[in-house]
Protein backbone atom coordinates (compact mmCIF):
# COMPACT_ATOMS: atom_id res chain seq x y z
CA UNK A 1 0.00 0.00 0.00
CA UNK A 2 1.01 3.98 -0.59
CA UNK A 3 1.19 6.67 1.44
CA UNK A 4 -2.05 7.90 0.10
CA UNK A 5 -3.83 5.10 0.84
CA UNK A 6 -3.01 4.43 4.27
CA UNK A 7 -2.97 7.65 5.58
CA UNK A 8 -7.18 8.04 3.99
CA UNK A 9 -7.96 4.26 5.39
CA UNK A 10 -6.30 5.43 8.81
CA UNK A 11 -8.14 8.85 8.58
CA UNK A 12 -11.58 7.27 7.88
CA UNK A 13 -11.18 5.05 10.55
CA UNK A 14 -10.67 7.97 13.09
CA UNK A 15 -13.76 9.83 11.77
CA UNK A 16 -16.11 6.99 12.00
CA UNK A 17 -14.88 6.15 14.88
CA UNK A 18 -15.09 9.68 16.54
CA UNK A 19 -18.80 9.95 15.44
CA UNK A 20 -19.15 6.45 17.08
CA UNK A 21 -17.93 7.34 20.34
CA UNK A 22 -19.83 10.75 20.09
CA UNK A 23 -22.95 8.50 19.48
CA UNK A 24 -22.36 6.27 22.43
CA UNK A 25 -21.15 8.79 24.71
CA UNK A 26 -24.41 11.03 23.90
CA UNK A 27 -26.82 8.42 24.03
CA UNK A 28 -25.85 6.83 27.39
CA UNK A 29 -25.81 10.73 29.13
CA UNK A 30 -29.64 10.78 27.51
CA UNK A 31 -30.35 7.35 28.84
CA UNK A 32 -29.30 7.96 32.36
CA UNK A 33 -30.81 11.43 32.56
CA UNK A 34 -34.06 10.09 32.19
CA UNK A 35 -33.61 6.85 34.44
CA UNK A 36 -32.03 9.18 37.16
CA UNK A 37 -35.05 11.62 36.71
CA UNK A 38 -37.65 8.95 36.72
CA UNK A 39 -36.01 7.02 39.79
CA UNK A 40 -36.16 10.38 41.49
CA UNK A 41 -39.83 11.32 40.64
CA UNK A 42 -40.73 7.66 41.74
CA UNK A 43 -39.23 7.81 44.88
CA UNK A 44 -40.22 11.71 45.65
CA UNK A 45 -44.53 9.88 44.81
CA UNK A 46 -43.88 7.13 47.09
CA UNK A 47 -41.85 8.91 50.03
CA UNK A 48 -44.83 11.63 49.90
CA UNK A 49 -47.59 8.47 50.26
CA UNK A 50 -46.04 6.77 52.71
CA UNK A 51 -43.28 9.40 54.80
CA UNK A 52 -42.41 6.19 57.42
CA UNK A 53 -40.80 4.26 54.30
CA UNK A 54 -38.17 7.19 53.96
CA UNK A 55 -35.35 5.71 55.40
CA UNK A 56 -36.23 2.03 52.95
CA UNK A 57 -37.07 3.72 49.84
CA UNK A 58 -33.80 6.16 50.81
CA UNK A 59 -31.29 3.37 50.73
CA UNK A 60 -33.02 1.86 47.55
CA UNK A 61 -33.02 4.70 45.79
CA UNK A 62 -29.02 5.37 46.20
CA UNK A 63 -28.00 1.53 45.20
CA UNK A 64 -30.61 2.01 42.11
CA UNK A 65 -28.97 5.21 40.96
CA UNK A 66 -25.45 3.65 41.65
CA UNK A 67 -26.66 1.18 39.06
CA UNK A 68 -27.40 3.93 36.67
CA UNK A 69 -24.30 5.92 36.77
CA UNK A 70 -22.36 2.96 36.64
CA UNK A 71 -23.63 1.93 33.34
CA UNK A 72 -22.93 5.49 31.85
CA UNK A 73 -19.48 5.48 33.83
CA UNK A 74 -18.80 2.08 31.65
CA UNK A 75 -19.36 3.82 28.49
CA UNK A 76 -17.42 6.65 28.64
CA UNK A 77 -14.38 3.58 29.83
CA UNK A 78 -15.06 2.04 26.58
CA UNK A 79 -15.21 5.44 24.67
CA UNK A 80 -12.37 6.55 26.27
CA UNK A 81 -10.55 3.12 25.56
CA UNK A 82 -11.73 3.62 21.47
CA UNK A 83 -10.42 7.12 21.57
CA UNK A 84 -6.79 6.34 22.65
CA UNK A 85 -5.73 2.82 22.45
CA UNK A 86 -8.27 2.27 19.09
CA UNK A 87 -8.49 -1.34 18.15
CA UNK A 88 -9.74 -0.72 14.90
CA UNK A 89 -6.43 0.37 13.31
CA UNK A 90 -4.37 -2.61 13.50
CA UNK A 91 -1.96 -3.11 11.48
CA UNK A 92 -2.46 0.46 9.64
CA UNK A 93 -1.11 1.88 12.62
CA UNK A 94 2.64 -0.33 12.14
CA UNK A 95 2.74 0.17 8.70
CA UNK A 96 1.99 4.43 9.11
CA UNK A 97 4.89 4.55 11.70
CA UNK A 98 7.28 2.89 9.36
CA UNK A 99 6.08 5.17 6.87
CA UNK A 100 7.01 8.06 8.68
CA UNK A 101 10.15 6.75 10.26
CA UNK A 102 8.93 6.77 13.63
Amino acid sequence: MDTANILTAFATIQSFTILAIGFMVGLAALAASIGMANMASKFLESAARQPELIPVLQVRMFITAGLIDAAFIITVAVALMFAFANPLIGDLGVKLSQLLGA
